[in-house]
């Protein structure tokens, strides 16, 4: 659906080389809803400027439905471009025009007729929840309430492709909540591909089912979601999943950790169906050991539980190791925390 392959995206400015992107690789499949993350100058408004070629790579490829955009002339550019809607941060309403004619403006630039453009319109007003305001001016309505008037004016033409450019940075928690749900709503019911630009982990988690993590123009990891933040690699990666998943013992409970003969601490990953068996329960009952829990997480991601428990056992070492082959066997990660260092986190 979309693929960028070894881009590069150099800026010049007085005579200065500035690289917003390097060696760009990535493939969003159709159907998607893809996330990609970064700080503030990582180059990620950059990188979806250039699936829809507001932007042109200094070098490299942009693939759209198989299709290189670097090939196309202006006028088949323009015809592909009708196929990928696009959402803002700020909205990019036009305050002199009402909530109808905002929506409509992509199907008066195609020429409709006007009774296809009144039923489309209020077809889409209907579904983003704004059937009430199309007569309504833009500076009447919540920034949520724009938001959607973007989005409905975004899907005006039928796109296949949804970008969303920080579509939620500038609304309250409980209206990106709102929005993103209505995003989902999208990709479920029109079968749109949704790419989503954000510097908010908590976006990806709540409805990406991939992600890529960008740094200084480059993607530095990328997976499915579970995977990335199950096991987050670069730091970058970890701090941001550190937003949405507390992962590391407290201070107190750190300095209480006793280290006795005897006892380890193994981090103990539970996905999916093993979540929710009691594990631990039956381990307890069915071997000498002593278990003393030191941090437990449980959350949802891709509508998959993952929970993250750390743990410190203490028994004969034949014990432990029968009970720790026990768990494994359930399904669930296993991993020995070095005996020398108490001081960590679960990534």
């Amino acid at each position: 659906m979309i693929e960028l392959k070894n881009v590069y995206k150099t800026y010049t400015r007085k005579g200065i080389s500035i690289e917003a992107l390097k060696e760009i690789n990535l493939k969003v499949e159709k159907g998607d809803i893809f996330g990609v993350i970064g700080y503030s100058g990582a180059g990620k408004s950059t990188l979806i400027r250039l699936v829809n070629y507001l932007e042109r790579p200094t070098k490299g490829q942009v693939f759209v439905d198989g299709h290189d955009l670097g090939k196309y002339s202006v006028k088949e550019l323009r015809a592909a471009k009708k196929n990928i809607g696009m959402i803002f941060q700020h909205f990019n309403l036009l305050e002199s025009k009402k909530v109808y004619d905002n929506v409509a403006i992509p199907l008066i630039l195609l020429k409709k007729n006007k009774d296809e453009i009144r039923q489309r319109v209020l077809e889409l007003l209907e579904f983003v929840g704004l059937a009430d305001k199309a007569g309504s001016y833009p500076s009447e309505l919540s920034g949520g309430q724009k938001q959607r008037v973007g989005i409905a004016r975004a899907l005006a033409s039928n796109p296949s492709i949804l970008l969303c450019d920080e579509a939620t940075s500038a609304l309250d928690p409980q209206t990106t909540r709102s929005i993103l749900q209505l995003l989902k709503k999208i990709n479920a019911e029109y079968n749109i591909t949704v790419m989503i630009i954000t510097h908010e982990m908590s976006v990806i988690q709540e409805i990406c089912n991939k992600v890529a993590v960008m740094e200084q123009g480059r993607i530095i990891e990328q997976g499915s979601v579970l995977e990335v933040f199950g096991h987050p690699q670069h730091p970058t990666t970890q701090n941001f999943v550190k937003t949405v998943i507390q992962n590391s013992i407290t201070d107190s409970v750190q300095k209480s950790i006793k280290r006795e003969p005897g006892s380890g601490i193994y981090k103990l990953e539970f996905i999916g169906q093993c979540a929710s068996e009691p594990i631990l329960y039956k381990m307890i009952r069915s071997y000498d050991v002593q278990v003393n829990i030191l941090f437990a997480n449980m959350t949802e991601i891709e509508e998959t539980t993952l929970g993250k428990v750390i743990v410190q056992l203490k028994g004969e070492t034949a014990e432990v190791d029968k009970a720790l082959s026990f768990i494994k066997s359930s399904g669930v990660g296993v991993e020995e925390v070095e005996k020398h260092d108490v001081n960590y986190s679960y990534n």
